[in-house]
């Protein structure tokens, strides 16, 4: 998380972060245009919080020391004007220092990475949320006996879990309510009719939804756990091309599920697809987080922050998006299934926005040309020249 009132700064913070991360899920926060964070702000769910000494009307050493005296807070690397305030920093046990027009890329991402491995070794014992853990019980959501934190970003944490009631393992979703977002508990509302709506579905290709919960500032689902890893690992693992049509076949039948009760999934990509232990494949991610994440992507000025791997052509150009997205991305998915490689890459986000835009549809290699014809109808550039409901995938496998 970037905390300054210089948006340039905070570009160039992110710019170094993208390129060397490119998967990074960065979250920007403008306290000179939003005012200063809370002082019960926990930072929860951050890796890291770069901390600048452009804080608004407050002095930014004295938010400094609100995060150093807050149990839990995530690692803090601050930005100072000069060295004149290493001294209190350092009493406020920063994770680094620096000079902000006195950075280099090496120095800044060699720090950053000592620090995020230095976070990971204690992540399974470390509670995205204030509050105890040693007991296995979390202070914010009761009947679940927690076993370890899978992962976290700037406003959740997905835990593995038993449900106390009958032991039944289950992956737990805890939302923290995020800090100028200004939608408040309404916002929980639509992500809980939405995964109401999953719930359901029914769909042998969705995740199931056992449990769904909301506070006065944070939100919980418990889905089910797919033991099975994420597609991800099976595409670097390589996939058969009989596999990667059984894979594309469920894929486009849990689409056509969700877009028949008009859920766009927005977010379509290996890692959000899981398997089953027998195989199966699951659609999982729905909802309000992944709809805060493509919001804090693209800044004002259309800078994309993220991974812009999937994302259709009308995604990269921030424009309004439906099912026929989906459909984009799902393309994506196929071609990187078949081949193992990406369809564009470039050196940074924009040259891959780019590169979806304006770049022809890949070509398969000659063993794989037989589905040449169906990747060209996903693919499209225009939304109106590809297929327009994913139930046509099945037709024309």
């Amino acid at each position: 998380m970037i905390i300054d009132g210089h948006a340039d700064f905070r570009r160039l913070l992110a710019h170094h972060i993208g390129t060397h991360w490119p998967e990074a899920v960065i979250t920007e926060f403008d306290p000179t245009a939003s005012g200063n964070l809370p002082d019960k702000f926990s930072g929860a769910g951050n890796d890291i919080v770069l901390l600048g000494d452009q804080q608004g009307d407050r002095d930014a050493l004295h938010t400094l020391k609100l995060f150093s005296k807050t149990p839990g807070f995530p690692p803090v690397v601050y930005f100072a004007a000069d060295e004149s305030s290493r001294l209190t920093a350092d009493r406020c046990k920063v994770a680094a220092f620096f000079v902000r027009d006195q950075i280099r890329h090496k120095a800044l991402i060699v720090r950053l990475g000592d620090i995020i491995r230095a976070q990971r070794r204690t992540s399974s014992t470390d509670s995205l949320f204030v509050g105890d853990m040693v007991t296995g019980i979390h202070p914010l959501i009761k009947g679940y006996r927690f076993i370890r934190k899978l992962s976290a970003t700037s406003h959740s944490a997905v835990y593995l879990a038993e449900r106390q009631q009958d032991d039944l393992k289950v992956v737990l979703k805890v939302l923290q309510q995020v800090p100028d977002l200004g939608e408040g508990i309404g916002a929980f509302d639509r992500f809980l009719q939405e995964y109401e709506l999953i719930a359901d579905l029914h769909h042998p290709n969705i995740v199931k939804i056992h449990d769904l919960g909301v506070s006065d500032d944070h939100a919980h689902i418990a889905m089910e756990y797919l033991a099975g890893g994420d597609l991800r690992q099976k595409i670097d693992q390589g996939i058969t091309q009989a596999n990667a049509v059984s894979y594309l076949r469920q894929i486009s039948g849990a689409l056509a599920k969700i877009h028949s009760v008009g859920i766009t999934h927005r977010d379509l990509k290996p890692g959000n697809i899981m398997l089953r232990e027998d195989g199966s494949v699951a659609l999982i991610d729905f909802g309000l987080a992944k709809r805060m994440r493509l919001r804090q992507e693209i800044t004002d000025s259309g800078e994309i922050f993220g991974t812009p791997y999937y994302m259709s052509p009308e995604q990269g150009r921030g424009n309004e998006v439906d099912a026929r997205s989906d459909i984009y991305s799902l393309g994506v998915i196929f071609y990187e299934m078949l081949t193992g490689q990406k369809p564009y890459m470039g050196s940074n986000a924009m040259s891959i926005i780019y590169k979806h835009s304006e770049a022809p549809v890949p070509l398969l290699p000659h063993r794989l040309a037989v589905h040449q014809a169906l990747l060209n109808m996903l693919m499209a550039k225009k939304a109106e020249d590809r297929l327009q409901s994913a139930a046509e995938v099945s037709e024309w496998l």
